[in-house]
């Protein structure tokens, strides 16, 4: 694996940690999904690189480092990381804000989706606080879109 390579990666492990890193209890709810933004931009950017097994990889991850049921959010990310991968050139010729609602549906697509099945496997009830992250996933997209677009060209990752 070469290092360009291997930056890909290493980004999902950063969005990873972010994904744990330590929050005041009044804004945990409203903590972004970084692991999906990053997959949804590596899908979008590289399809032929990040795809649906890295979706399901870093889903096992994420699942691994926050106690869930294991393999839900594997199966969710890799459901996530095909619609992005198979849909890349149409999101691609949308602006920033236009891409940023359409990962916004896509986070309460994982957000419904992971309630549904947690709601499935054990006896949980719905809260409308669950929605928060596909809101703050939105309003955070353009600036990770950007960062993230500004690394895979300095290091001319293809």
């Amino acid at each position: 694996m070469s290092k360009r390579i291997a930056l890909i990666y290493l980004t999902l492990l950063f969005s990873l940690v972010l994904a744990i890193f330590p929050m005041p209890a009044f804004l945990s709810a409203f903590r972004p999904d970084w692991p999906l933004m990053a997959l949804i931009y590596w899908c979008i950017a590289l399809p032929h690189r990040v795809g649906v097994l890295t979706g399901c990889l870093v889903g096992l991850l994420l699942d691994l480092l926050l106690g869930s049921v294991l393999g839900i959010n594997g199966l969710i990310f890799s459901i996530i990381a095909y619609i992005a991968a198979a849909n890349f050139l149409l999101i691609r010729n949308f602006s920033v804000w236009q891409q940023a609602i359409i990962v916004g549906m896509l986070c309460a697509f994982y957000h419904l989706a992971e309630y549904w099945l947690i709601h499935f496997l054990t006896d949980s009830f719905f809260e409308p606080s669950l929605m928060w992250p596909a809101i703050t996933t939105m309003v955070m997209w353009p600036w990770a879109f950007l960062l993230l677009r500004k690394m895979r060209r300095a290091f001319k990752i293809i």
